[in-house]
């Protein structure tokens, strides 16, 4: 299905949401806000969608974060207290509630906002020419909700200052977001999308709901301490596992001397 800003399909359980502006470098603008949060809430809503793959068109960029020459009014009001991260449309957990699985395919620049999409992403990975770059710090603008998700993901505090302090001059190239858990997989471009298809569909593959209940209680995990984080964890398995799977059929060479 097409929408102003997206591509999405669904087969095999699997939906694929695909970056459609390759013209702006897939940049994101409130056609692209309005499409992700149908898409999030229709991938929520559906049952028999299993696992995402987000991938993007074009042969520049994933995303290079905010549509500049567009119009930002959709998110900075007039009024400060009304404005609000345009983020929460675009990414797809602590807004819409979105438990199933989201690989990411990352292609090309990935610069700014286009750290929105991943960092509430489950699976990251990228091709070899996947280059991740803030350039906020050049225009003398404030960046702090995409390095604070990446803190979050686990990438080490050093690697995310730099990131964000030295603007464009400080590019985390395929390698090194491997190296900083950034990301899980590097592969050649022309092997991006099938290896990321791969992966969700042996996702898909699995009892869906519990599969949920596991990416809720981990990603809720990091907004508690650990002691929480158990017990809400240990929670998520008795609403999860019950009632019980029923025993496996014993062998009958087994059951007959018994």
């Amino acid at each position: 299905m097409e929408r102003e800003a997206i591509l999405f399909d669904v087969a095999d359980n699997v939906a694929t949401i695909t970056l459609n502006r390759p013209d702006s470098l897939n940049s994101f603008n409130k056609a692209m806000a309005d499409d992700m949060t149908w898409a999030w809430e229709t991938v929520r809503d559906t049952e028999d969608i299993h696992c995402v793959v987000l991938q993007a068109n074009g042969e520049r960029a994933f995303c290079t974060g905010l549509d500049i020459k567009g119009d930002n009014s959709w998110f900075m009001k007039d009024n400060v207290w009304n404005s609000f991260d345009p983020g929460v449309l675009l990414a797809p957990k602590l807004h819409h509630r979105v438990w199933k699985p989201v690989v990411a395919a990352v292609h090309g620049l990935c610069a700014g906002g286009g750290q929105y999409f991943l960092n509430e992403s489950d699976i990251i990975i990228c091709s070899d020419d996947a280059v991740f770059f803030d350039p906020h710090a050049n225009v003398g603008i404030v960046s702090s909700l995409e390095p604070v998700g990446m803190l979050h993901r686990g990438v080490p505090l050093g690697d995310v200052l730099r990131w964000a302090l030295m603007g464009n001059e400080e590019r985390i190239t395929a390698e090194t977001a491997l190296r900083l858990g950034l990301v899980t997989e590097v592969v050649p471009r022309e092997q991006l999308r099938d290896r990321a298809r791969e992966i969700a569909l042996s996702i898909a593959r699995r009892n869906p709901k519990a599969i949920q209940g596991t990416i809720r209680a981990i990603w809720e995990s990091l907004d508690t301490t650990r002691t929480a984080a158990i017990q809400g964890g240990l929670s998520y398995t008795h609403i999860g596992n019950y009632p019980p799977a029923p025993p496996a059929p014993r062998d009958k060479k087994e059951t007959q001397y018994r």
